[in-house]
C-alpha cells in the first residue's frame, strides 16, 4: 500500500511538472516570456510547490523513511494552496481570456492536481495530526505573494489575475484580497482538521 501511494504521488507530480513545462514552451513559441511574470502566477507557483511536496513524500516512502514534521507541514500548506487554485479558477477565472492555452495542461493544473491533492490528504493517512498553533504558517506564502502583486500592480501595472487589477479601484481589490485571505484560513483549517482523519492507513 505504501508503494502504491508513493507511485501515485510521483505520477501526479510528474504530470504536473510536464504540464508546467509544456505551458512554458507553448507560451514561448507564441510570445517572448518574462520569467518573473510567467512564474508570478499563483497557479504556477502552487502547482510547483504541490508537485515538490508530493515528490518528497514519494521519495521518503521509496527510501523507507518516515515523513518529517516539516514535510507534513509542507504537504498541508501545499494542499491548501492548490485547493484554493482549483476553487478560484473554477469560480472566477474559467473561460476568461489569457489563461493556459494548452487544454490538457490547463486541466492538469486547475482540476486534476487540486482534486488529487484534496483526495490524497483526505484518504492517505500517512501523516500525524497537525498542531493548531501551526496553522498560521499556511498564511505566510499567500500573504507575501499578495503583497508583492499589489505593489507591482501599483508600480509597473502587472497583475496576474483581473480581480486584483487596481484599475477597478483599491476598495474592490481589498474586498477580493480579504475574501481570498479568508478562504485560505477556512481551507487551511479544514486541512488541519482532516489531518486527524485516517481513512486509509499505509
Amino acid at each position: 500500500m505504501k508503494m502504491l501511494f508513493a507511485l501515485l504521488r510521483a505520477a501526479v507530480a510528474v504530470a504536473t511538472i510536464a504540464a508546467i513545462v509544456a505551458t512554458t514552451l507553448d507560451t514561448a513559441s507564441r510570445t517572448p516570456i518574462n520569467p518573473v511574470n510567467f512564474f508570478g502566477y499563483f497557479t504556477i507557483q502552487s502547482n510547483i510547490i504541490t508537485a515538490v511536496a508530493l515528490l518528497l513524500a514519494a521519495f521518503a516512502t521509496f527510501a523507507g523513511n518516515r515523513q518529517s514534521a516539516g514535510l507534513q507541514l509542507l504537504r498541508a500548506a501545499a494542499t491548501t494552496y492548490i485547493v484554493i487554485v482549483g476553487l478560484v479558477y473554477n469560480t472566477l477565472l474559467a473561460g476568461l481570456p489569457g489563461g493556459v492555452e494548452l487544454e490538457w495542461a490547463n486541466i492538469v493544473m486547475h482540476v486534476v492536481m487540486p482534486l488529487y491533492a484534496a483526495v490524497d490528504w483526505l484518504l492517505f493517512g500517512d501523516r500525524k495530526a497537525l498542531a493548531w498553533n501551526h496553522l498560521w504558517i499556511v498564511l505566510i506564502y499567500p500573504v507575501v505573494w499578495l503583497i508583492v502583486v499589489l505593489v507591482r500592480g501599483a508600480t509597473d501595472g502587472w497583475v496576474p489575475y483581473p480581480f486584483l487589477d487596481p484599475s477597478q479601484g483599491y476598495g474592490v481589490v481589498a474586498l477580493y484580497a480579504l475574501g481570498i485571505a479568508g478562504a485560505f484560513g477556512i481551507v487551511g483549517a479544514a486541512v488541519w482538521a482532516l489531518s486527524r482523519v485516517r481513512l486509509l492507513r499505509p
